[in-house]
């Protein structure tokens, strides 16, 4: 497999940089603020943990609070993992073969192409950026193959923050059924729309061979938990998944586990507290994009915690960008990183994230170089 760009990049960057105006997850708390929402009984099971070894499927009464985020599922359609990266590499290593056939959105997370690729041939399909990056479910139809085993999408969508209208997503299910194909969704982001209306179903709850696949890290702003699932009605694949898992990680971090749980026993609050947190900051972003409109084309994305705008200054957006790090300390995502292998990718966009704090002052500099170097 090629080399993972975005983990590379933010390998040398992420905690370098002065100002990370790209981080793609909520602001984090402090344990003793996660701690403050436990009840005294939560408390004292964390204080008392017993730190061997965890189930591999995770601790029952985590699953158990995970199958309450869905309509239709109980705690036996959840296996939980650590972090997303782990369900990502494990469904599609245990899912596909060299025989199969994968379709992929792009631009998508690095994982959701290269680690099919290493396995089987995959076409990619985009998101239009000259149409508000909708996917054209007639371009996914056209690329159905007799062997085409499963596609792969990942709604609110990361780098663009596109979600997938109901319509369109329906149509997809009813294809995927027709056809017998798999359909694995990325939606770590899912609860933080900035428009609630636009919140679409989870695939394990409208589709029996969808899988949907969640973690602590992005919408709860936990990733230092490291906790993740995969959610699905096929009890036949989450147990082939379970067995790949025994060659991983084994099992999940007893402590991640138990602060997993007061997390979502909580998730309401944090949930809005961080969907109240992206509205602000995208309305600041908003400002400071209208008042460069010869530099920069900004959409409001449509949920989670990353936007794609468009760099239209002179130069080219890769070096924009490296020339604000190097100049500010400003991190943001060059479209380099998400360069695909299947298909050409727009490079006039950069990543921006807007789900942490400390907005202010990053747009404030931000600002100060644009006047200057423009």
């Amino acid at each position: 497999m090629r080399n993972f760009e975005l983990e590379v990049f933010f390998s040398e960057w992420e905690f370098k940089a002065k100002y990370h105006l790209t981080a793609s997850d909520m602001q984090s708390m402090s344990m003793k603020d996660l701690l403050a929402m436990a009840t005294d009984e939560e408390r004292e099971q964390f204080e008392n943990l017993w730190l061997g070894y965890t189930q591999t499927w995770g601790l029952p009464e985590l699953r158990t609070e995970i199958a309450k985020t869905y309509d239709t599922l109980s705690a036996d359609n959840i296996l939980c993992f650590a972090g997303a990266e782990e369900g990502i590499y494990t469904a599609m290593k245990s899912m596909l073969d060299e025989e199969d056939h994968v379709i992929v959105i792009v631009p998508n997370y690095q994982a959701a192409e290269t680690i099919p690729l290493s396995i089987c041939d995959v076409t990619g399909i985009p998101l239009d950026s000259e149409n508000d990056w909708n996917l054209d479910i007639d371009r996914v139809m056209g690329a159905l193959r007799p062997n085409t085993k499963l596609i792969s999408i990942n709604f609110p969508n990361n780098p663009t923050g596109k979600i997938i209208s109901h319509q369109d997503l329906n149509k997809l299910v009813d294809l995927a059924r027709e056809f017998d194909i798999y359909i694995f969704s990325d939606e770590v982001y899912r609860g933080i729309e900035l428009d609630p209306a636009k919140r679409i179903p989870q695939i394990a709850d409208i589709y029996e061979k969808g899988l949907s696949l969640n973690v602590m890290s992005k919408a709860y702003g936990l990733p230092g938990l490291r906790i993740g699932w995969i959610a699905t009605k096929d009890n036949d694949v989450l147990l082939n998944l379970e067995r790949y898992k025994h060659f991983l990680t084994i099992c999940n971090s007893a402590p991640s586990e138990v602060l997993s749980l007061i997390a979502l026993r909580n998730r309401n609050k944090i949930l809005d507290n961080n969907v109240k947190l992206l509205n602000d900051n995208a309305e600041k972003l908003g400002k400071f994009f209208a008042e460069f409109p010869d530099l920069f084309k900004w959409s409001q994305p449509d949920g989670g915690a990353v936007g794609y705008p468009k760099y239209l200054g002179p130069g080219t957006a890769n070096e924009f960008c490296a020339d604000l790090l190097d100049k500010t300390g400003v991190l943001i995502l060059p479209p380099r990183i998400y360069n695909s292998e299947l298909i050409s990718t727009p490079q006039d966009h950069f990543r921006v994230g807007f789900g942490r704090s400390g907005m202010d002052e990053m747009l404030d500099v931000f600002y100060h170089y644009l006047k200057k170097n423009g």
